[in-house]
C-alpha cells in the first residue's frame, strides 16, 4: 500500500476518535440535571468515605475518580469488587456511599457485592449507559452516561464511554470541590511534592524582602535622594510614603526615564511625590505568590508588599519567584 494512503487512512481514523469521543463528552451537558445535583448531593453528605468500584476498563477509570477526588477534598479510595466478595468489604464501613460504574449496568461482580453493600445500608450511586440495567434498579442515584458508539472501529473496545464515565466522574469532584470550598492552600496540603502542590504553597511573606532592605522614600525627599535609595537597595524601584509611613506612590526606572527627558537635569531638585506613580500595584503577606507573579503580568519585575496599614512591609522580585521554582 502506498505510505500517504496508509497515512491519510490513519490519520483520518485517530480524527474519527478524537471527535467521536469529544462529541460523547458534550452529548452529557444536555443530561445534567437534578439526578446529578442528587449525586453531589449525596456524596457531600458522605461522612465516611466514597468508596469507587468498577471492573475492567470501568474500574481503571474509577481509580482515577477516587484519586481525583481524594486529591480535592473528598476522601475516597478504589474497591475492586472482585476482591470486595473474597474479603475486602471489610472495608466499608456504614457511613461511607459507593460510586460504582458500569456501563451495561449488568457486571457481575459488581452485582455480586451489592447484597453486601445493602446489608450495610450503603447509598449507591451508578454511573452507566444503561439506566433501566439491573444495577440502576438498584442504584440509590443513576447517572447516565450512555454513548451513541464506541470510538473503536468495530464499535466494541471501550473508548467513547469510559471518556464519558471519566468527564461526569470529573464533573462530580468539581462540583464536590466547590461545595467543600477547597482553597489553593488546602489543595498545596494534599499536593505537598507535587508541582501542582508546590506551587501553590508559597505565599508571599516566604519570599519577600523585609526590613532595612526595602526602599523607602518620603514624598518630600528630593529625586536625588530616591535614586540613591533606588541604588543603594538594588529593586528597581523605591516606595514613597507620607508622613504617617503609609505608601503613596511608588518611583521605578521606567519613571527615573520619563521624568529625566520631560525635566532633564532639573530632576534632580524635584520631589519624590511628584514624580511617582501612584496607587501602585500592591500585594499581602499571606497571598499566594503565584497571585503575586499574576500581577506583575510580565510588566512589573518588583512588587510592593503593605501591611493592614497600608505601609510598605516588603518587596517580592519576579527573580524570587523564579528562583523558588513557582513557574
Amino acid at each position: 500500500m502506498d505510505s500517504r494512503v496508509e497515512r491519510a487512512r490513519i490519520l483520518d481514523l485517530a480524527e474519527r476518535v478524537l471527535r467521536l469521543e469529544a462529541e460523547s463528552v458534550l452529548a452529557l451537558v444536555p443530561r445534567l440535571d437534578d439526578r446529578f445535583v442528587d449525586a453531589v448531593g449525596l456524596l457531600h453528605r458522605c461522612r465516611g468515605r466514597v468508596i469507587v468500584t468498577g471492573m475492567g476498563k470501568s474500574g481503571l477509570i474509577g481509580r482515577k475518580i477516587a484519586a481525583t477526588l481524594a486529591s480535592t477534598g473528598t476522601p475516597a479510595y478504589f474497591l475492586h469488587p472482585a476482591e470486595g466478595v473474597h474479603g475486602d468489604i471489610g472495608m466499608v464501613a456504614r457511613e461511607d456511599v459507593v460510586l460504582a460504574l458500569s456501563n451495561s449496568g449488568e457486571t457481575d461482580e459488581v452485582l455480586a457485592v451489592l447484597p453486601a453493600l445493602k446489608r450495610l445500608g450503603i447509598p449507591l450511586v451508578l454511573l452507566t449507559g444503561s439506566p433501566a440495567s439491573a444495577l440502576a434498579r438498584q442504584a440509590d442515584v443513576v447517572v447516565n452516561v450512555g454513548v451513541a458508539e464506541e470510538a473503536c472501529p468495530i464499535n466494541l473496545a471501550p473508548t467513547s464511554s469510559t471518556t464519558a464515565a471519566l468527564a461526569m466522574g470529573d464533573a462530580l469532584a468539581m462540583a464536590l470541590l466547590d461545595l467543600r470550598g477547597l482553597r489553593p492552600e488546602d489543595y498545596a496540603a494534599l499536593h505537598p511534592r507535587g508541582s501542582l502542590g508546590w506551587k501553590s504553597l508559597f505565599k508571599v511573606g516566604d519570599l519577600m524582602h523585609t526590613g532595612p532592605s526595602v526602599p523607602v522614600v518620603s514624598e518630600q525627599a528630593t529625586m536625588k535622594e530616591a535614586i540613591e535609595e533606588m541604588t543603594n537597595k538594588g529593586f528597581g524601584i523605591t516606595t514613597v510614603v507620607d508622613h504617617r509611613g503609609r505608601l503613596v506612590g511608588i518611583l521605578t526606572d521606567g519613571d527615573l526615564r520619563r521624568q529625566q527627558l520631560a525635566h532633564g537635569a532639573a530632576l534632580l531638585e524635584r520631589r519624590a511625590g511628584e514624580c511617582m506613580t501612584r496607587e501602585p500595584k500592591v500585594i499581602g503577606a499571606q497571598e499566594l505568590a503565584t497571585t503575586a507573579l499574576a500581577l506583575m503580568e510580565g510588566r512589573i519585575s518588583s512588587l510592593v508588599i503593605t501591611d493592614d496599614a497600608g505601609r510598605p512591609s516588603g518587596v517580592i522580585r519576579l527573580h524570587d519567584i523564579l528562583l523558588a521554582k513557582i513557574v
